[in-house]
């Protein structure tokens, strides 16, 4: 579809969460129809990580978003779909790849939204594709049990911060979820989640620098439980590292479902957005240093920046690769 104003931020460039939305809306309707290709209970597809998606290059308003999925797993109870998007300049008819992201869905019966039903196996042109499927099927399983783990923490409101502390930018959003929001089961689209906390990582990041920012990753999100219609979710953003040209910002989404009284506040997504400074011309900019204070700031700083060392690592060898090919 073509990008309107209302799916860009004030310099033109589309919101990293409407891309993240459309992609998640192409998995969810792949994962959705194989699931429904044989004979059996009906079920709706509903998202569980998506895996870390680069923002290759930026998409801006009046140019149309192309975005094909296609299976490329399947376990017994979970389906990986692999989704491109590219950005078309229609006046020009120029092409380029923006996103390429992997997302994972389990198959949720229509008539018990807590039943996961079994997924109907895909065939693969080669033994080696399924080898390498489940090895990345096993890879998620165990990162998803270790970030549930770390699922603790809660964004306190700090009186008069001083700027480019964590406490300056800290931003939180509260959305009653309604069923526009919802899937036919009635608990929240992923895609809609996801937009919503690329909004609140995005204003944490322009809060800290005071300038244009786009999205230029996300860290895998793990959806961990199902948000039903009519809840309150306090979607909650904080900076946790800051390289020369890059922001790292971790957003969780916190559900206190109002219509289930005998359930308390849970912790529903976990995710790391990754921003960058851009001047009005669209260059990259320097970002300010974050100012840790306490030892909890010191820690997460020091593991973003881990995470930060090793995705440059894994790029640099990826472009030594490709070099030589």
């Amino acid at each position: 579809r073509i990008m309107r104003p209302d799916d860009a931020n004030i310099a033109g460039n589309v919101h990293g969460g409407t891309i993240l939305k459309m992609i998640e809306e192409a998995g969810a309707i792949i994962s959705t129809r194989h699931c429904n290709s044989q004979a059996g209970e009906p079920c709706v597809a509903a998202l569980a990580r998506v895996e870390r998606t680069d923002f290759l290059s930026p998409m801006c308003i009046g140019e149309v978003a192309n975005v094909s999925a296609e299976i490329t797993y399947t376990s017994r109870h979970s389906v990986e779909v692999q989704v491109n998007v590219l950005s078309e300049n229609i006046l020009t008819g120029a092409k380029k790849v923006t996103n390429k992201a992997t997302l994972w869905y389990v198959p949720l019966s229509l008539k018990n939204v807590n039943k996961v039903l079994e997924v109907p196996p895909i065939q693969y042109a080669r033994k080696e594709q399924e080898d390498e499927g489940k090895k990345r099927y096993e890879e998620q399983k165990l990162d998803r049990l270790e970030t549930k783990q770390r699922n603790g923490d809660v964004i306190f409101p700090i009186i008069n911060p001083e700027p480019h502390t964590v406490g300056y930018s800290q931003s939180s959003l509260i959305h009653l979820v309604g069923p526009s929001d919802c899937t036919l089961l009635g608990f929240v689209h992923g895609g809609v989640t996801m937009k919503l906390m690329d909004e609140v990582a995005g204003i944490v990041a322009a809060r800290h620098c005071k300038t244009n920012i786009v999205t230029a990753s996300v860290d895998a999100i793990n959806f961990h439980e199902k948000i039903k219609k009519g809840s309150v979710i306090t979607i909650s953003g904080r900076m946790t590292f800051t390289s020369n040209k890059s922001m790292e910002i971790e957003v969780f989404v916190d559900a206190d479902p109002f219509v289930d009284e005998s359930r308390g506040r849970y912790r529903a997504v976990s995710a790391f957005f990754t921003y960058v400074s851009l001047s009005k011309e669209g260059k990259p900019l320097p970002v300010p240093q974050l100012l840790t204070e306490t030892e909890d700031e010191k820690r997460r700083f020091e593991e973003g920046k881990g995470r930060y060392l090793q995705t440059k690592a894994k790029r640099q060898a990826q472009m030594q690769q490709a070099a030589q090919h």
